[in-house]
């Protein structure tokens, strides 16, 4: 690795970078010693050894810091769930906090960290766990007789799901000035403090439209960052989705866009299954699956992978 002017632009090396540059100016010093003293020669040039090795450790250290970011902002440890009720009215909203339920548990099983960050929205962290969810974005069908229909018609309702990878050093830049916040009193049980201060936050990118609200945390700060995080992360997610766009024709993988628009999974009651419409691939035993059990659909879509 050669040094470069712009490690000192980066908080985490900028450090390392002065270092460096201090170390090529005694270099430079040493050198000028030994033009008017030939007798110091020899102690100059082991000198000169000594500073260069100095220089080559603090290179390696840079390069472990900016090999640790990149890993950093391709493998992020935290992920965002958000889930949206679409078509099917109040079934659409039962069985998207049913499918919030089911990666809830799946996480917890994992070992992963969950949180609620709202009504439909659901953090997890884990180092692997943006690899085991990223393909669940798109659209998901249920088909099922709801409970509340006496004459035993099977509903037909949508759920539309997009997973965020919240990454340590975002890819894209923000204008301050393109958001605008709102403050709400966060929901909660009757009389508690949560109820009577404005801690809930929502920011609406005024570009795009995007909104985002963060009721979750204690403080109105806490979830103004929150909300950031997660807004941050939908505007790299439609970065994505535009680019995936572009170069659609040339994709050769069975797995699809990840575009949320794209119908990926239908959840039929009736039958007991569970299809995946990218891969053509059923599963049986639905309790099992909505309780979390979705090793072998999350493995089946990794290996499908292998195809792109």
């Amino acid at each position: 690795m050669e040094y470069s002017p712009e490690f000192k632009k980066n908080f985490a090396t900028a450090y390392l970078a002065e270092e460096y540059e201090r170390l090529e100016k005694e270099i430079t010093d040493t050198r000028n010693v030994t033009e008017t003293d030939i007798e110091l020669k020899v102690l100059a040039e082991e000198e000169t050894s000594r500073l260069r090795a100095r220089q080559r450790d603090v290179l390696g250290e840079i390069e472990r810091i900016l090999t640790k970011e990149t890993e950093e902002v391709e493998q992020p440890a935290l992920v965002v769930m958000e889930l949206r009720a679409a078509a099917g009215g109040d079934e659409a909203g039962i069985f998207a906090h049913d499918l919030k339920d089911m990666y809830q548990k799946y996480a917890e099983r994992r070992g992963w960290k969950t949180h609620s960050i709202d009504d439909l929205t659901l953090e997890i962290a884990g180092a692997e766990a943006y690899d085991a969810l990223r393909y669940e974005t798109g659209v998901h069908r249920v088909q099922r007789v709801p409970l509340t229909e006496k004459s035993g018609r099977i509903h037909t309702s949508t759920v539309s799901i997009a997973v965020l990878p919240v990454r340590t050093k975002s890819r894209i830049e923000i204008n301050p000035s393109d958001i605008d916040i709102e403050f709400s009193r966060s929901g909660g049980a009757g009389g508690q403090n949560v109820n009577k201060v404005e801690t809930a936050v929502r920011l609406i990118h005024k570009p795009t439209g995007i909104d985002v609200r963060s009721s979750s945390e204690r403080s109105q700060r806490a979830n103004r960052e929150k909300a950031m995080q997660i807004l941050t992360a939908k505007l790299e997610f439609l970065h994505e989705e535009e680019e995936a766009r572009k170069h659609a024709a040339a994709r050769k993988a069975q797995i699809g866009t990840g575009d949320r628009s794209e119908k990926i999974r239908t959840y039929n009651y009736l039958q007991d299954r569970v299809t995946d419409h990218r891969l053509k691939v059923s599963w049986h035993n639905l309790p099992k699956i909505l309780a979390g059990g979705i090793d072998d659909i999350i493995e089946a879509l990794a290996q499908g992978m292998k195809f792109e």
